[in-house]
């Protein structure tokens, strides 16, 4: 079982933290983590973006002049793609780019991304980070005592809002919570920084259930779910 030392944020060590094996010991699975990354990046895109056909855009569906005779080039339609303003030839249209990737996969790329940063040491875990005032200069301050350079990846708990007013202006770190952690959050950035009770809730959402715990939850939720349409009836 892996064990780090926490710090406060003038970089005094303030005690042990005993990390669980299954989420901070996993071995490094580049494919899985992969596979995470291209889903993630897929469903960030909004797919949104469409071109006008010859079939979409205004205009008349007359023709402009006879087949022959004029001694002019034939045309059937000004919408067509050869004339000013008509429709666009195989351009992009909207589609959804949504790649599904099973919670299982997710979770473990997820694992896998985690434990090779605390096998490299970028992963650094903090008592609590708790900052005098909401200002930049004090956020920059406690990241230059932690030694913390390059990109920064802090997660903490979304009520912080010292922590969130402090460093939205710092360009090269993010500050999120733990339900928010991402795969691509946790490759982009060079240090990953947890406070004491982000580390806890993180082993407590990527914790492997066992099918027994899985099954009991599945029925509690259908128990749960029961009583509900009960109440309602």
């Amino acid at each position: 079982m892996p064990t780090v030392k926490v710090r406060n944020l003038k970089n005094e060590e303030v005690g042990d933290l005993e990390l669980s094996d299954a989420v901070f010991g996993a071995e490094l699975n580049e494919g899985l983590i992969h596979a995470a990354v291209k889903a993630f990046l897929a469903n960030a895109r909004q797919g949104t973006v469409g071109t006008k056909t010859r079939g979409d855009v205004s205009g008349s569906g007359r023709k402009l002049w006879k087949q022959k005779g004029t001694g002019r080039a034939r045309i059937a339609s000004i919408r067509s793609p050869l004339w000013k303003g008509g429709g666009k030839v195989h351009g992009p249209q909207a589609r959804d780019w949504s790649e599904p990737l099973p919670k299982k996969m997710r979770r473990g790329a997820l694992r896998s991304a985690l434990s090779e940063r605390l096998r490299e040491g970028n992963l650094v875990v903090v008592e609590e980070f708790v900052l005098g005032e909401a200002k930049t200069k004090a956020f920059i301050g406690a990241l230059s005592a932690l030694e913390l350079e390059g990109k920064t990846l802090i997660v903490d708990t979304l009520d912080n809002d010292r922590l969130l007013l402090a460093s939205r202006n710092v360009q090269r770190a993010k500050v999120v919570g733990s339900a928010g952690l991402n795969i691509y959050d946790v490759l982009y950035h060079e240090k990953l920084v947890l406070s004491r009770s982000a580390a806890e809730q993180i082993q407590a959402l990527l914790e492997p259930r066992k099918k027994g715990a899985a099954a009991a939850d599945e029925s509690a939720d259908d128990g749960a779910e029961a009583g509900r349409e009960e109440e309602a009836a």
